[in-house]
């Protein structure tokens, strides 16, 4: 249930038996993922982080938060409006769970408040401050009246507030100054007025330059400023802003006889979606404030008054390249060693041996030369792709028109449903389709989120296929913060079940695949033989142990699985960045548990499973597996995921015996959760390290060639094992 109990510390055995079949063993969703936030936001109280960079985590927290309401909270605000009683894994209402979702909310507004008002402290110190118009002299007010003129008014609509004016519609997230206008002559309240701030003027102005100070002047300081302009013959006495939440998880109708329509026409409903939260600036009246939020169909419950900053994302703004002591050193990623040892040829390197790829410490200029490669080669035949989320100038896919247009065979599987990239993607299955790429929309009922590419290459009198599997999309933009692992690979085991992979996605017929494993139709059924295998082992007196590396760890049943193999004897250490229903510590229940989160300056993405094998880890006979899907009852049944097996020894050791180890052994950027679903910091005992450190400064097993060794980090990976290249 939603409220914890002291059972998860000290557990009776009768109470034990109780909580193995209880709601009670699973953290509830929501409030996990507002755990996650939380940890996020402790980045912005950080003081190793560089101080613009503090201010960015927090705009991160709040740009979460955001997506958070308008999907997760939406759907249980739609669930109560429908009267549903379907419980929660935890055994919670869809009432219940809004309830406390709402409360941890505002916990969540209120911190994200208390740490802006220390942050501009702060910033102060550093000279850089976000001033009021009523603190400016002439020079500046001089500035800002011009460019209000010139810049500002053009772009704004004010609008009248009354009986005969109803209230305009607000987008989501959209930013609204309320102003509350009196009579100059006598000083009666004449009418309340709004004006929507425009998404393309920023938020923080910039103020010219006095000596080493940056100022800054917010964008609704300025309106108010000069509202009179706005409102001819009318004075405003209380101005302050709104930010509406809306619904936008729309639903799609995937029988439709144009797929791309019907996507546009759901996109266009999403613009206009259901209000369900509304933040309020505290300086507007309450009176006002509580009938906005009736009018836009916002109960009171759903209504937060914020004191210092309405629209917390919008500070991002502030983290300007002025100041680069403030911000985190520029990294620039490694290009693999081991490609430019073949004069940047990566069929040769692959031929070689098959190679990991860790972003954002090496690069993904690797994936974009792969592609470009095949693009050039007269001696490539076909190449498929599939695109989850990519950039809006991506190479890949400009990589891909131009294959087209050499006359190669081009197959993307683009999907239509990668939340809030849906109109992105429409754009570019048009591009594609214009250059002659065969674009398909993948299956109708099952979201296609694996991360593969495959090239078709004539050498000699054979055909070779090279594969791309990765843990992360195709998107260079977010490849330079998210860490994912990119695997390439010319093993005819392994390029051949992606092939086949790629026909189930196209042709829907369901293949025998030999080495890979992949959702909707094997994933969760492998999983659970390779938990099983770890108890079996236990039971035959052998070492059982698990390692996994995940971004959620939601689904029941193996959540469950993993509960059971902890009792049986087997040892279970995860990383799961954000959200975990499972309680690990648990005396009876999940004592051999162990979970960690990793919150820094890149964001953890890759996901990675370990089994023993009957031996600790890590080990060399251990098997080990990358995959695009985290373990959650979407990933499992309602999308075509793909889970690979890692054999080749080096990248085995580079993923298990370096990157793995090094995700343990973080002192500097991890946390512990606690048997009841909390979390506190890893302390940081005799040796503070730091994993992201640790990439930034060693290069990887795989990919190393001729450049320097990496630092050996393990006991069974010493030595030869771990010093060269197999």
């Amino acid at each position: 249930m939603i409220a914890e109990r002291d059972v998860f510390s000290s557990a009776s055995s009768s109470c034990l038996e109780e909580l193995r079949h209880s709601p009670e063993r699973f953290v509830n969703r929501e409030l996990s993922w507002l755990d996650f936030n939380f940890r996020v936001l402790e980045e912005a109280e950080n003081e190793r982080n560089p101080l613009l960079e503090r201010v960015r985590f927090l705009s991160i927290s709040a740009s979460n938060l955001d997506e958070f309401y308008s999907v997760r909270v939406a759907g249980l605000v739609g669930q109560v409006r429908e009267k549903t009683t379907v419980l929660s894994p935890d055994g919670a209402t869809p009432a219940q769970q809004l309830e406390a979702v709402r409360l941890k909310t505002r916990d969540l507004k209120y911190s994200q408040q208390r740490v802006w008002h220390q942050l501009c402290h702060e910033l102060a110190d550093e000279a850089i401050s976000i001033v009021s118009a009523s603190e400016l002299g002439d020079d500046d007010r001089q500035w800002m009246s011009r460019f209000f003129d010139e810049q500002v008014f053009p772009v704004l609509t004010p609008l009248a507030v009354d009986p005969s004016h109803p209230l305009p519609f607000i987008p989501n997230k959209g930013l609204a100054l309320v102003l509350c206008l009196n009579d100059p002559k006598n000083g009666r309240r004449m009418m309340d007025g709004i004006v929507l701030l425009p998404a393309q003027i920023p938020r923080f102005l910039r103020l010219p330059q006095q000596g080493k100070e940056l100022r800054f002047v917010r964008l609704e300081d300025l309106i108010t400023c000069f509202a009179s302009r706005l409102f001819p013959g009318m004075t405003p006495t209380n101005a302050g802003l709104l930010r509406i939440i809306r619904d936008t998880d729309v639903e799609f109708e995937d029988e439709a006889e144009d797929l791309v329509r019907s996507y546009e026409t759901a996109l266009k409903r999403r613009r206009r979606g259901v209000g369900i939260h509304l933040d309020i600036e505290g300086s507007l009246p309450e009176r006002l404030g509580r009938e906005i939020g009736e009018e836009l169909g916002v109960g009171t419950e759903n209504v937060v008054v914020l004191q210092d900053m309405v629209g917390m994302s919008d500070v991002s703004q502030l983290v300007v390249s002025d100041r680069p002591d403030l911000i985190f050193p520029p990294y620039k990623p490694r290009f693999p060693q081991r490609v430019l040892d073949y004069d940047g040829d990566c069929f040769a390197a692959i031929r070689a041996k098959d190679l990991v790829v860790h972003h954002p410490f090496e690069s993904f200029d690797v994936v974009v030369q792969f592609l470009q490669q095949a693009v050039l080669d007269p001696n490539v035949l076909a190449i498929k792709q599939t695109l989850y989320r990519t950039s809006r100038d991506s190479p890949i896919v400009q990589a891909l028109i131009e294959a087209a247009e050499a006359g190669k065979s081009v197959t993307a599987v683009v999907e239509l449903r990668a939340r809030f990239d849906e109109e992105a993607n429409i754009r570019l299955s048009r591009s594609l389709e214009a250059a002659g790429v065969q674009v398909v929309f993948g299956l109708a009922h099952y979201k296609t989120h694996a991360k593969l590419s495959l090239v078709v290459r004539r050498e000699g009198s054979v055909l070779r296929s090279y594969a791309h599997f990765g843990t992360g999309n195709y998107h260079p933009v977010t490849a330079r913060i998210y860490t994912d692992l990119s695997f390439f690979t010319c093993d005819p085991v392994l390029v051949a079940d992606s092939a086949r992979l790629f026909n189930y996605v196209t042709g829907c017929a369901v293949p025998e695949v030999q080495a890979l494993s992949f959702a909707p139709i094997t994933l969760r059924d492998d999983l659970e033989r390779l938990i099983r295998d770890e108890i079996s082992h236990v039971e035959a007196g052998r070492a059982g142990h698990i390692w996994l590396k995940m971004n959620s760890l939601v689904d029941p049943h193996l959540i469950d699985l993993l509960y059971e193999a902890s009792q049986k004897g087997v040892r279970i250490n995860a990383v799961v960045r954000g959200m975990c229903c499972l309680r690990p510590g648990v005396p009876g229940l999940s004592e051999r548990i162990q979970i960690r989160s990793i919150v820094g300056r890149f964001l953890e993405h890759s996901r990675i499973f370990a089994f023993g094998n009957g031996r600790h880890l890590p080990s060399r006979q251990a098997k080990l597996f990358i995959s695009s899907a985290d373990w959650m009852q979407r990933n499992m049944d309602r999308r075509v995921e793909a889970m690979v097996p890692i054999t080749n020894p080096t990248v085995h050791a580079q993923i298990l015996g370096q990157i793995m180890t090094v995700n343990f052994r973080d002192t500097l950027q991890s946390w512990q959760m606690k048997p009841e679903g909390t979390w506190e910091r890893v302390a940081a005992r005799r040796r503070k390290f730091s994993a992201h450190e640790y990439f930034m400064n060693n290069p990887s097993l795989s990919g190393r060639g001729s450049a320097r060794p990496a630092t050996t980090l393990l006991e069974p990976y010493t030595g030869t094992e771990i010093g060269r290249e197999n």
